[in-house]
């Protein structure tokens, strides 16, 4: 999941684009993007009057989707901005009868995730109102949009406990997908960049569980570990032949997924060995984390809540090592040139 992080300094939310090749950063006073390896300032945006608490890229174009946050928020919460980077301006505006949760964007889709449904728009200057689609009470506006431009699903959460639906924005009049994924809340739901896995993990934390996103049958189930945990972010490597994860347990969790996985729900791997590899890395911070697979072969990338940033690099056998660790929002030699 290109996470949610709340925090009590400037830093007010952080995630991923659809690529991972970038994050983004709400501040108490703007906004910032930033490449994630080479780790580089990319832009800085600053507003004099109040916060953004949730920033949405589209890969790396010049719009950007902003709500407002923090205790002054530049806009308000009942409202989408998009941005336009290029003009340094706001191009879009959608307001709502309530506060937005979180929103996705696609090339030709803006998704609005309130409360309790969904809102789907063409994305145009004047957007027109596709669909609406119910869920469940989603008060972290947990929603997953594929990045591929050859399959145009969404998953969002269904109206039962644990279950999750996937609809095709390119055919909006077909039914979506059910998945009765967990017995628990769902917590975090990601596709992989081809748009064919489904990746889901509930409240209870111990397991994740893949599926296929055209089916819905279930491909394999990871366990990452017995102990309850709150899964903070979850992300498919480019290739799809892993997957990472952190949680509140201050851990990183890779998997090597297997490649000819069983379509039966009764199929349960073991901890993963040797080229399939499990492999544990503790994070020094307690505080929440995003995570994605860099693009040099074995690494993954960590962005914690506190504006730390760590790489770390591992091995097919599972041994690793950090190879790099800054604060992003205090170093000044990542400072985009002005």
């Amino acid at each position: 999941l290109k996470s949610f992080i709340f925090m009590a300094t400037d830093l007010l939310y952080s995630g991923f684009n659809q690529d991972q090749g970038c994050f983004a950063c709400g501040l108490k006073n703007g906004f910032k993007v930033f490449n994630t390896e080479p780790l580089r300032e990319k832009e800085s945006i600053a507003f004099n009057d109040g916060g953004i608490g949730f920033v949405e890229m589209l890969f790396r174009c010049n719009y950007i989707a902003l709500i407002g946050g923090g205790k002054t928020p530049k806009y308000s919460r009942n409202k989408v901005i998009i941005w336009d980077d290029v003009k340094k301006r706001e191009m879009i505006e959608l307001e709502f009868a309530s506060e937005v949760k979180s929103v996705r964007l696609r090339r030709d889709r803006i998704v609005v995730v309130l409360e309790a449904i969904i809102k789907i728009y063409s994305f145009k200057i004047s957007p027109q109102l596709l669909s609406v689609i119910e869920t469940a009470y989603n008060p972290r506006g947990i929603c997953a949009l594929c990045p591929s431009s050859n399959n145009s699903f969404v998953a969002i959460l269904g109206r039962d406990v644990g279950s999750v639906r996937i609809a095709d924005l390119s055919n909006l009049d077909k039914a979506p997908l059910l998945i009765p994924a967990h017995e628990n809340q769902i917590t975090c739901i990601e596709f992989n960049q081809q748009g064919t896995r489904l990746v889901t993990a509930s409240s209870k934390g111990t397991l994740l569980r893949i599926f296929d996103a055209l089916t819905g049958e279930i491909l394999q189930e990871l366990r990452r570990g017995s102990n309850p945990a709150i899964i903070y972010s979850i992300a498919f490597s480019h290739d799809s032949t892993m997957i990472c994860v952190t949680s509140n347990h201050a851990t990183l969790h890779i998997f090597a997924l297997d490649q000819k996985a069983i379509k039966t729900n009764s199929y349960i791997p073991k901890y993963f060995q040797s080229k399939s590899s499990f492999t544990k890395i503790e994070i020094p911070s307690s505080l929440s984390t995003i995570c994605a697979f860099g693009p040099q072969d074995n690494s993954v990338i960590v962005i914690s809540s506190d504006g730390s940033y760590f790489k770390w690099v591992f091995n097919p056998n599972g041994q690793w090592h950090r190879q790099e660790h800054t604060n992003f929002l205090e170093n000044p030699d990542l400072l985009a040139i002005r």
